[in-house]
């Protein structure tokens, strides 16, 4: 070991000194160190020193007419890597009432190509640095962080119970978010909200770092994670084999600053009730392409809670009530069909009221109109009521003008030529 390494290795426990002292430092007895931070109602008061301003003008825009709502709702995001860290940062921002993060990985200097983290938290685990980050940005969100791995029998059970009684109220959590990059950890989560009927996004990053989607699974609704697995799934491949040492998936910063973009956009639409939430949205940065889809559930999906659940939608719409305002049912056709498929609306009172003008309504008076066609003769069509004149005479009505009459000739074309020259 050189000593240029050893310089290297005393400056990264001094950093990890500081940020050891950081998170361990704790304020005087009874004193929140961020209590006098915190703003207890949000204000959409134009002032430097309103931080939420920016956010409340949106229902001075007429965007959300109840931002101020966002406090009440429980996002869980599992999966504090490049897409999580960013939605978890966004939606900080956005000033979400409790923000709930699951991972279990720690931070690395191979992980500054993405962004939020910085070099001085590698070695603390993402939760823990990406709380300490997040309290400082809005110390009103409730931070609330597990060091879990989900995937494991003995810790999947506090995940379920974290969704069951993590809202803010100690009820369920409004909403989960998946940040995670394997079809295990996905598959987890999709087993959780199929059981307790709970609605989530999953999102994801191609290998190539220049592909990427995001989908909403409402149970029964939508086909879940397990209706439409991914190929390789499909396949009986296991996804671990595909992983080879030394060889890690590209990631750009970019890419998955949208996707995050994305997802924390339609989760403020379905928290806040506005615009239209994505079923499935992908992302393709090197055309610029936006795909979007809806993906029905399978009958014959292999989770039983999935099946539950098509049930219970399927039952829920039988009973749902049908529309019976009369006034949005389209117009009757009362013609019967012709040669050319043309149907028309009954509109006797427009008839009536305009026969003169009216080309195509057919009224009880017009006898003497072809029935399948409803097409008024000329003179009936010319008509016109009393007071109104046309402005010109039709070409029948005309009197022949004899100067402007073309007369036989036997002259050549030469010959006409030369008279029109000397005119």
């Amino acid at each position: 070991m050189s000593l240029e390494d050893v310089e290297n290795i005393k400056k990264r426990i001094e950093n990890f000194k500081k940020t050891l002292m950081e998170l361990t430092e704790t304020p005087p007895p009874g004193v929140d160190p961020s209590a006098e931070h915190k703003v207890r109602e949000m204000s959409a008061e134009v002032v430097d020193s309103n931080p939420y301003s920016r956010l409340m003008a949106l229902q001075r825009m007429g965007i959300v007419n109840n931002y101020q709502d966002i406090r009440k709702y429980t996002v869980v995001v599992v999966g504090v890597g490049g897409v999580g860290s960013v939605t978890a940062e966004m939606l900080t921002r956005c000033g979400i009432g409790k923000l709930i993060l699951f991972d279990y990985d720690k931070v690395e200097l191979a992980n500054m190509n993405r962004l939020f983290y910085q070099p001085s938290q590698a070695g603390l685990s993402k939760v823990s640095a990406a709380s300490m980050t997040l309290t400082r940005i809005n110390p009103d969100v409730q931070i609330e962080t597990y060091n879990t791995n989900i995937t494991l029998t003995t810790q999947f059970e506090e995940f379920m119970n974290v969704l069951k009684t993590g809202g803010i109220n100690g009820d369920r959590v409004d909403l989960v978010l998946s940040c995670v990059d394997n079809y295990e950890a996905r598959m987890a989560i999709n087993t959780a909200c199929n059981e307790l009927s709970l609605n989530w996004f999953e999102s994801g990053v191609s290998e190539n770092a220049v592909c990427g989607h995001i989908q909403y699974l409402v149970p029964g609704e939508s086909a879940c994670f397990s209706c439409a697995p991914p190929l390789v799934v499909a396949s009986e491949i296991d996804e671990k084999t595909l992983k080879k040492d030394g060889v890690c998936a590209a990631s750009l910063p970019t890419t998955m600053g949208v996707v995050a973009g994305l997802l924390v956009q339609n989760t403020l639409k379905k928290l806040l009730g506005f615009g239209t939430v994505s079923w499935y949205l992908g992302y393709n940065a090197l055309t610029d392409f936006f795909p979007s889809m809806m993906i029905k559930p399978n009958p014959n999906c292999s989770d039983r809670f999935c099946i539950m659940r098509q049930e219970e939608f399927l039952n829920r719409v039988k009973t749902e009530p049908q529309c019976t305002n009369e006034e949005l049912l389209e117009d009757k056709v009362i013609h019967e069909d012709n040669a050319w498929g043309i149907l028309l609306a009954d509109d006797d009172t427009t008839a009536v009221s305009n026969e003169a003008t009216a080309e195509f309504v057919t009224t009880p008076k017009a006898e003497n109109i072809n029935k399948n066609t409803s097409i008024k003769s000329e003179e009936e069509y010319l008509s016109l009521n009393d007071g109104l004149e046309f402005a010109y005479p039709s070409a029948d009505q005309t009197a022949p003008n004899e100067e402007s009459l073309v007369k036989d000739t036997d002259l050549t074309v030469d010959e006409l030529r030369a008279q029109m020259s000397l005119l």
